[in-house]
């Protein structure tokens, strides 16, 4: 099978890419061909260097997804977006790269399918973000999407493209509304989300890091280890069991930052914690204010998604991801 990962250089690809490298059979069959492609040029693990070809392309350039799509690859990660902070600071960026490129994929894949019959399942990385305040106490499967920011509206907006895209039968597509991802591994980035990791990671590894919103701020997080293990699950899913109900809310764990820096305690000590600096950001609070804390995630769970139900679990797994089991 030919796949396709749109987004490769990315944290959520670099972990997918691993799992397809060290996991025969992973996607359901044997990858004969891989096609990486991402705003700079994207690496693959060894193993899978003799099938790979990696593309420095930007999605939202005019002709780039029918460049992809003319070579028919069966499965399709779309991971490309710019994250939460630098779409609301850069309005016109967020639109291009977040909607106006999902929807030259989209629309490059039906155009290749009016040539010749060509249905792709298509994996969709969507966020939680597109769900806005007032919150219930746990959002549910049924609840609306409402979202509070260009990041999370764009994302929406892809989602019902997607939807209605199955639905023509123009590809077989799946959204994954992703958790918070934490920790994330390697440098802070300008998604306004990166603090849940950054006073994480950096402690870890014997750095200061910066605490920018209240202890009390409650969220909803799943580990990069779980991130991959989601696109994965989502690509051998039988997509007749979703229904027409095509993107998923993903399980997680709710958790205030408290209980964060309380799991750091427990993992790595009060050494770690001592390192987390509290400096309050006002950008950051109100873009933070408008997202959802906890779901029921009754669904995605139903259907065989699995995330860490302890921070502890998540800290653990960066550990041994990304320091080698040593702190």
């Amino acid at each position: 099978m030919h796949v396709l990962i749109i987004g490769a250089a990315g944290m959520v690809g670099r972990k997918l890419l691993d799992r397809i490298a060290h996991e025969d059979g992973v996607l359901g069959g044997e990858v004969t061909r891989l096609t990486l492609v991402d705003v700079v040029e994207p690496t693959a693990p060894g193993p899978l260097d003799a099938i790979t070809r990696s593309l420095a392309l930007d999605l939202s350039d005019a002709g780039a997804a029918a460049q992809l799509i003319a070579e028919r690859p069966d499965i399709i990660f779309h991971l490309a977006a710019i994250v939460s902070g630098e779409a609301e600071a850069d309005f016109e960026k967020g639109y291009r790269v977040n909607l106006d490129g999902t929807r030259a994929l989209f629309d490059a894949i039906r155009a290749e399918g009016l040539k010749e019959p060509y249905r792709p399942r298509v994996i969709f990385a969507s966020s939680v973000a597109v769900f806005g305040a007032p919150f219930p106490e746990k959002i549910g499967d049924e609840f609306f999407t409402t979202p509070l920011t260009s990041y999370g509206t764009q994302k929406a907006i892809a989602e019902l493209l997607l939807a209605d895209y199955s639905r023509r039968g123009i590809f077989d597509g799946i959204g994954i509304r992703l958790p918070t991802i934490c920790v994330r591994p390697g440098k802070p980035n300008k998604a306004a989300s990166g603090f849940f990791s950054n006073i994480l990671r950096e402690p870890l590894a014997g750095q200061e890091a910066v605490l920018p919103v209240e202890e009390d701020v409650l969220h909803w997080f799943a580990s990069p280890r779980s991130a991959a293990g989601f696109f994965v699950h989502a690509a051998t899913l039988d997509l007749e069991k979703v229904g027409l109900r095509r993107n998923l809310t993903m399980p997680g764990l709710s958790a205030t930052v408290r209980d964060e820096i309380a799991a750091l305690e427990r993992v790595a000590g009060a050494k770690a914690v001592r390192l987390i600096r509290r400096e309050p950001d006002e950008t950051i609070r109100r873009i933070v204010a408008g997202w959802p804390r906890d779901f029921d995630a009754r669904r995605a769970a139903e259907l065989g998604f699995k995330a860490e139900t302890r921070f502890d679990d998540i800290i653990r797994a960066h550990i041994e991801d990304e320091l080698g089991g040593k702190i």
